[in-house]
């Protein structure tokens, strides 16, 4: 479902500066989450972009520490992150308001708490 794309703070289209969210995952979460002013849609996507960035690679750091099968996780924790990372530049893009799995829950939350 494509949404209509209006401009944002920064003069870009909502979906360009969603996909960029995604970019350099919490780095580009962050930046975007703290210039976009109007957007919800934009800060949407940065702070899920952070939220599930942050989470995977602390999970995959912990888990690494596991002797024996510990790399295997983490190796399957990074495509994990590598399919979510296409699918959330790819649905931004799309104009969709695409909520990952536990991962868009939290970040819809910390958005309201937050009130960037």
């Amino acid at each position: 479902m494509v949404l209509f794309m209006s401009k944002t703070t920064l003069g870009l289209d909502e979906n360009v500066e969603g996909l960029l969210c995604y970019l350099i995952g919490a780095i580009s979460g962050i930046v975007f989450l703290i210039l976009e002013k109007e957007s919800e849609f934009v800060k949407f996507h940065a702070m899920q972009s952070i939220v599930t960035s942050l989470s995977l690679m602390v999970l995959s750091i912990i888990v690494a520490l596991i002797p024996c099968i510990g790399i295997l996780f983490s190796i399957l924790i990074f495509f994990v992150g590598l399919a979510l990372w296409i699918l959330g530049m790819y649905k931004a893009y799309q104009g969709e308001r695409y909520k990952f799995p536990i991962f868009g829950d939290i970040a819809e939350d910390l958005l309201k708490k937050v009130n960037i």
